[in-house]
């Protein structure tokens, strides 16, 4: 069993993390994923993580993107009636960064079969966040519309990289000066002009006080991906410097150990924080000319995470992932793991790997 675990592709593993997903954490009667498991008879779904929903989207089109199959249309479009229903029968919610992600998924599940539905729901989600922009601290989009002078990279870097994909779905001439104008408040604000490494936020107790101390390889991630989208459309080397540097600073800053493992951040809306990170960073090993380095690290860090796991026919992942979990699992770090797998499928299919 060891050494067929060993010659498993990572194509096969991702395939097998998603079925996972699926058998663990789908609830029918929903038509959403549980927030944990075990969930007995729906118990755990008293809260609504709609941002957790959001990442589930786009970790749907991820396995839709490998594979083909039909399966993720038909729970993707599942999953998109049970997101609304429980919002209320509308997309918008208070947080933007929520609805950026929210976007950035449907916008991707859009690109694969142009089903007009979710690209609706892209636009209606873009619309408004553009509200969220204010000059409050030099400009920035709010981190919510009850806060709107706490300015944050989870709000910016995301938008920025929404903006982007509808320049490049659409070619809206506004939607790339969206995309470069939070792009630039969100460097000069927000990313050491000495290291490259990437602050949360800023004013959060209407201080103007920058939250330093506040490390997430998910903020790392987003301007990363933010600097590769606008690289892919201008060809301006610039950016993609500035994504080297914050990757570099990333694994120096945040590695727990010379193969680049990223560390365990903690449990709820911290699970999903090294999936973000590592979604990103992919991207970024597809655009350079050589991306084996970064690809190496992501692969040690899958390597690391499916040794980890107690039963491959059954692959349940933790906050740490060179650690088997040994209580509930939640869907935020379910969704880190098979995120992870998914992106060193994608860079095996690409020769990285």
């Amino acid at each position: 069993m060891e050494s067929i675990i060993k010659t498993m592709t990572w194509n096969a593993k991702a395939e097998q993390a998603q079925r996972t997903l699926d058998n663990r954490f789908w609830n029918s009667s929903i038509r959403m994923y549980d927030i944990l498991t075990p969930c007995p008879g729906g118990s755990c779904n008293t809260i609504f993580h709609y941002w957790w929903m959001a990442h589930a989207v786009e970790t749907l089109v991820d396995g839709w993107n490998r594979t083909g199959d039909s399966f993720f249309k038909q729970r993707l479009s599942m999953l998109h009636q049970g997101i609304l229903t429980r919002n209320g029968g509308e997309w918008p919610n208070n947080l933007y960064d929520d609805m950026e992600w929210m976007a950035i998924g449907w916008l991707r599940a859009y690109e694969i079969d142009e089903d007009e539905t979710y690209k609706q729901t892209a636009e209606t989600l873009w619309e408004d966040i553009k509200t969220g922009w204010n000059e409050v601290m030099g400009g920035g989009i709010a981190w919510q519309k009850t806060q709107l002078d706490y300015k944050n990279t989870p709000a910016n870097a995301p938008a920025s990289i929404l903006a982007a994909r509808f320049y490049k779905a659409f070619g809206r001439k506004d939607d790339l000066e969206w995309a470069i104008k939070i792009y630039d408040w969100q460097k000069e604000m927000l990313v050491d002009p000495e290291t490259g490494f990437v602050w949360d936020g800023l004013n959060r107790l209407g201080d103007g006080v920058i939250d330093k101390d506040w490390k997430f390889t998910y903020c790392q991630g987003v301007f990363i991906g933010a600097a590769v989208e606008l690289y892919g459309i201008t060809g301006d080397k610039g950016y993609l410097e500035d994504a080297k540097r914050t990757w570099h600073a990333a694994i120096k800053e945040l590695a727990m150990n010379e193969s680049g493992l990223m560390p365990a951040e903690g449990g709820g809306d911290a699970g999903l924080f090294k999936g973000i990170f590592v979604r990103y960073a992919g991207e970024l090993a597809q655009a350079l000319n050589d991306g084996r380095e970064v690809a190496g690290i992501l692969a040690s860090n899958s390597s690391t995470l499916w040794s980890s796991i107690s039963n491959p026919d059954e692959a349940l992942f933790g906050k740490s992932w060179d650690e088997a979990p040994t209580e509930d699992v939640e869907l935020s770090t379910q969704l880190s793991g098979v995120i992870l797998l998914e992106t060193a499928a994608l860079l095996e299919k690409q020769g990285l790997l």
